[in-house]
């Protein structure tokens, strides 16, 4: 890949990552009410989706989920799904205060579970797929090594994305003791409630194009 063209990728993949989305909204609000360490889990269950995602479509196997509508129609539906299921316990939670130990550890559960809810979200955008399988054909060439570009576009995208993640729940963690006051944890439930749920109805109504 020549430098010119890794500068080009590189500037799409900046203004990519750092446009809010589910994966950052779930990094934030776990920041939020579980503290930052506890976000680190869910961002990299999110990461580990992504490089799943990147791989499949890098060599050639997310094709069949571009391609067949049965496949693209169920990753999206289970998806949207999942994002309108954490809207609705977030609009229906009775919590009033959010309360964090951040001197207690997370336990092993706990740490699968976010990483598990991470992942689902990351995971759960078909067209992450088809937007991979779009983007990569312009930035590799054919007469160099395969495997050497290959971790060049996924090392070139995670920088990025890990940085503006893991800025985002950081800023999230330093916002906390004003949600942390009495009566704002339902305020900002029902704000990140709304907004998996109509993250969660836009996904649906999706198309591969």
């Amino acid at each position: 890949m020549e430098f010119q063209l890794w500068i080009y990728y590189l500037l799409a993949i900046l203004i990519l990552t750092a446009t809010p989305g589910p994966n950052i909204l779930l990094g934030v609000t776990t920041s939020i009410s579980s503290g930052f360490n506890s976000s680190l889990y869910t961002i990299f269950g999110g990461v580990s989706a992504t490089i799943g995602i990147m791989t499949l479509s890098y060599t050639g196997l997310g094709i069949i989920v571009a391609s067949s509508q049965i496949l693209f129609d169920t990753i999206k539906y289970a998806g949207a799904i999942y994002l309108i299921y954490l809207g609705y316990k977030a609009l229906t939670s009775t919590q009033e205060d959010y309360t964090i130990d951040k001197d207690i550890g997370i336990s092993k559960k706990d740490k699968f579970s976010l990483f598990f809810k991470g992942f689902l979200v990351a995971s759960s955008n078909p067209k992450a797929i088809v937007f991979f399988i779009a983007l990569f054909p312009q930035f590799i060439d054919p007469n160099s090594s395969m495997l050497v570009q290959y971790f060049i576009l996924v090392g070139t995208f995670l920088v990025p994305e890990l940085f503006w993640l893991l800025l985002y729940a950081y800023l999230g963690d330093k916002s906390s003791n004003w949600f942390l006051a009495h009566g704002r944890a339902k305020f900002f439930n029902r704000i990140t409630g709304g907004v998996f749920i109509t993250a969660g109805i836009l996904l649906g109504n999706s198309s591969r194009s």
